[in-house]
């Protein structure tokens, strides 16, 4: 295995849930059915104008989650609405690397990305300083933020 280039610090791994259009829906049988407690939820039209997509209308997306945290016995989850592109039933789950710094989640996004898909680039958000969205060549979706 080649470690010459490697990150400085090891991230916390969480799964990230991408619905279409059925966020809020999922969050709510997901409180019945585990008992999950929302820890933060943000609609798109609370977002920065400039975290929005492209293909973001403010009269049929307003509503849809932006970002959502829930927690399941001990475990948090982050949900969202993808608007960013189509993912079929069952390719909505993203791996997501939490790292505490910029720069941590740059050397990553770089490192995964070669050979990989770009789906967004780094960029900052209203929930974090630095966060992208790759496929790398093996075809697992990562969003890498701090």
């Amino acid at each position: 295995m080649n470690q010459n280039t490697t990150v400085s610090t090891s991230p916390t791994l969480e799964p990230m849930l991408q619905f279409d259009r059925e966020c809020e829906q999922a969050l709510e049988m997901y409180m019945q059915a585990f008992g999950a407690t929302v820890t933060y939820m943000g609609r798109f039209k609370d977002a920065d104008p400039k975290d929005r997509p492209p293909c973001y209308n403010e009269e049929k997306d307003a509503h849809l989650i932006y970002h959502a945290q829930m927690m399941i016995g001990g475990k948090r989850i982050l949900l969202c609405d993808n608007l960013f592109n189509n993912l079929p039933r069952g390719h909505s789950v993203a791996m997501v690397a939490l790292f505490s710094t910029a720069d941590e989640v740059k050397t990553a996004y770089s490192i995964l990305a070669e050979g990989g898909t770009i789906v967004s680039p780094i960029t900052s958000t209203t929930f974090t300083s630095a966060c992208g969205t790759l496929v790398d060549k093996f075809g697992i979706c990562w969003d890498i933020m701090c």
